[in-house]
């Protein structure tokens, strides 16, 4: 998977498409992400205590990593990503720019 925790995604495709956050979790045995105040629904959560109430919170839920497109750091557009050897390292590169993603 070439998504990784920490980078700024842009949805391509689904209701939020469009906006851009950044990656809070990745699963990748199941090809998806969370991206943070992206895909929110709404959660019914029941009271932990006696005498205290229940609520409705809103969470970030899973969506499948394809919809999403990498911003690139260095030149700031959406692009596809590639690998590059570096003696022993490697790492991924912005296929629009060149730069390291």
């Amino acid at each position: 998977m070439k998504i990784k925790k920490g980078d700024t995604v842009k949805i391509m495709a689904g209701k939020d498409k469009g906006k851009t956050g950044k990656v809070s979790k990745v699963i990748p045995a199941e090809g998806k992400i969370i991206v943070e105040g992206i895909n929110i629904k709404k959660k019914h959560m029941r009271p932990k205590k006696q005498r205290q109430k229940g609520q409705i919170i809103q969470v970030s839920a899973p969506f499948y990593a394809s919809s999403a497109m990498i911003v690139c750091s260095s030149c700031g557009k959406t692009a596809r990503i590639g690998y590059k050897k570096e003696g022993e390292k490697k790492i991924r590169v912005c296929k629009k720019c060149g730069g390291a993603a």
